[in-house]
Formats: structure tokens, sequence, C-alpha cells
């Protein structure tokens, strides 16, 4: 079996720091960088870049609703142009610092509550798709499995690629559960490891709401920003390495 890990970073900004991507960058193989909507400036998309550049680990853009405030987990009301432009330009900003960094931005992943807009909007969904083609056919989408972004992604002929989450719960719809409920994460590392070695083995995702459904996943999302995420992210690295799981970037040549 093979899978990859990314993780969102670079959503510190200024002097407020988010998270420790130096130490999250040493697990996993994909990052996605904050573009500076819901998050992250120049300097720390340049300094996460480099570091990314120096691990080894696939880039791509993480771009969310310009909501600083609410870390862009709150819906603000757009139109699918004003998507499609929102997704591009902050693509496009990651793009210029990689450009000095000697880093190429490999796929685009939707934060937050934009993400989870496009997981049932297909008018939202198709305009990620369309930034993502603007930037030329070697731009993937990394989509949560099961949505309308995946389908609006492959409907344009954009490559598109699938994600589980290692640390949220799942509803029997294939959405995750909202981070308001008590079930939304998973803090144990070795409940997590366990449900993501049974879901490798099975294709089977446990859900909070009834039978595991069938999901597909080409990567794996572990959090950075929270207390244990380190410790949560080494724990599942370590757990899927020792089952004979190869980890890899989704995008490796």
């Amino acid at each position: 079996m093979r899978i990859d890990l990314n993780s969102d970073l670079g959503e510190s900004y200024g002097p407020w720091k988010m998270g420790d991507d130096e130490a999250i960058l040493q697990v996993v193989t994909s990052a996605n960088v904050a573009c500076g909507g819901h998050a992250s400036d120049p300097e720390t998309m340049f300094r996460t870049l480099e570091i990314a550049r120096d691990r080894g680990v696939v880039v791509g853009a993480h771009p969310g609703f310009a909501d600083r405030e609410g870390f862009g987990r709150r819906l603000i009301p757009m139109t699918p142009g004003e998507i499609e432009r929102l997704v591009a330009t902050q693509t496009g900003a990651l793009m210029g610092a990689a450009a000095l960094a000697g880093v190429t931005v490999r796929y685009i992943k939707a934060h937050g509550a934009l993400a989870n807009h496009c997981a049932d909007d297909r008018a939202a969904a198709s305009a990620v798709a369309r930034a993502a083609r603007a930037f030329g056919p070697d731009m993937a989408v990394l989509a949560i499995s099961g949505t309308e972004l995946e389908l609006a992604a492959r409907e344009l002929g954009v490559p598109v690629y699938s994600e589980i989450f290692a640390d949220r719960g799942y509803l029997s719809t294939g959405r995750l559960v909202p981070r308001s409920r008590a079930d939304a994460m998973i803090h144990d590392p070795q409940e997590a490891a366990d449900r993501l070695v049974s879901y490798l083995e099975t294709g089977l995702m446990p859900v909070v709401d009834g039978a595991p459904i069938k999901l597909d996943a080409h990567s794996i999302c572990v959090h950075g920003d929270g207390p244990s995420a380190i410790a949560m992210a080494v724990h599942i690295r370590g757990e899927l390495t020792a089952r004979g799981v190869a980890l890899r970037s989704f995008l490796a040549a």
C-alpha cells in the first residue's frame, strides 16, 4: 500500500504563530500552504516554501475565504466568479513566493469553509476547478473524497486527487462532522491510526451515525494546528510505516 500525508501549513501571520511547520514538514509528504486569505503573509509563505523545498515535500496552494478573523471557517457569500478569482489570485501570490524559493506549486486544496462549500455546491466547485485549469494542465486539485469538487474537476479535465482526514469524524453522507459537535475530532493518536489502517485495508471509513462508507483516497490530511498535532502526526506516520504502508506524495514523479 502507498499513501500521501498532507498538512495545512504556513498559517501564521506576522508575530502570531500557528502550529510548528518545521516539525510537521519532517512528517508529511505534501504541504498545503496558506496564500494570504484566511492566514499567512509573504514572509510566512516564503519561509514555509523554503523548508518544504529543503525537506523534499511537494507543495500546493491552500486558498480560503478572506476571513482572518474567522480563520476561513465562516461561509462568506460569494458568486462563482468571485470564488474563481479569489482562488486564482491567492494561488498566484503563493506562486510568486515559490518562484523566489525555487519551488513549483503543484496543486490547489481549498481551505475550511470554502472546501466545505465546494463539497456540496457544484457552481462553487466548478469555480475552483476553473481557477486551477487557468494555471495549465499540470495544476491539480486535492479534494475532499466523495464531493462535488471531485466531479467538477473531472468534468473540466483538471487532474484531481482525493483526501480523507486522519483526525476528523465522518457522517454517513461522507461529510465531516461539524466542528461545533463534540465528536468532530479524534484526539487519541492510536484510535486515529487504527482507523486509517482499517480504511486502507478495506476502503471503508467508519462514521458516527451508521455503517462504514466507501471513500477513495490518494492522501491523508493530518492537522498541524492543534496542541497535540505533532504527536498525532508522528504517531500516525509511525503506525502506517510499521504496517508496511509506503508514504509518498500523490504527485510524486
